[in-house]
């Protein structure tokens, strides 16, 4: 371990964290996909197929409320079940209109961020994604060594 980190910084740093997740990213006025289903989809491009239990974990939310996003999503028919091949399971997939729209929503998320990142450069913006991706397999790390809880669950 390093240097213990003090508590100033701690709360710099997550007062940070916390004010970038909660902004909603300001998109033009072309865009159609809602948070929700953009998550899924990045996650299913990410990835490929998914159950709903993985896809649970990956975005670590509650069953019900992934269940209601991926009902919300096949029915403006961006996703699709697919059977998993030797078992009974159903995998979670995007369609090809899923994919599309993605696609060009993705772009035009990039577009805000590369419009927001233009005055720090490549190599500070390269730095903050390295830096970021630490970030998360530190906590990565931690959280897969804890055992898993719900708050306000004993």
């Amino acid at each position: 371990m390093g240097e213990s980190i003090d508590d100033e910084a701690l709360r710099a740093l997550g007062n940070e964290v916390l004010r970038l997740s909660r902004r909603r990213v300001q998109l033009p006025e072309e865009s159609t996909l809602d948070r929700s289903s953009f998550r899924i989809l990045w996650a299913l491009a990410e990835t490929g197929p998914l159950s709903m239990r993985e896809l649970e974990e990956m975005l670590q939310l509650e069953q019900s409320t992934v269940s209601r996003q991926v009902k919300a999503a096949i029915g403006r028919g961006l996703l699709e079940f697919l059977p998993a091949p030797g078992t009974r399971r159903r995998l979670l997939r995007a369609t090809p209109d899923g994919e599309r729209v993605y696609a060009h929503e993705g772009a035009l998320r990039a577009e805000v961020f590369k419009k927001a990142l233009a005055e720090f450069g490549p190599d500070r913006v390269r730095a903050l994604a390295a830096e970021l991706g630490a970030l998360n397999d530190a906590v990565d790390r931690l959280t897969a060594a804890e055992p898993a809880r719900t708050p306000g669950r004993q």
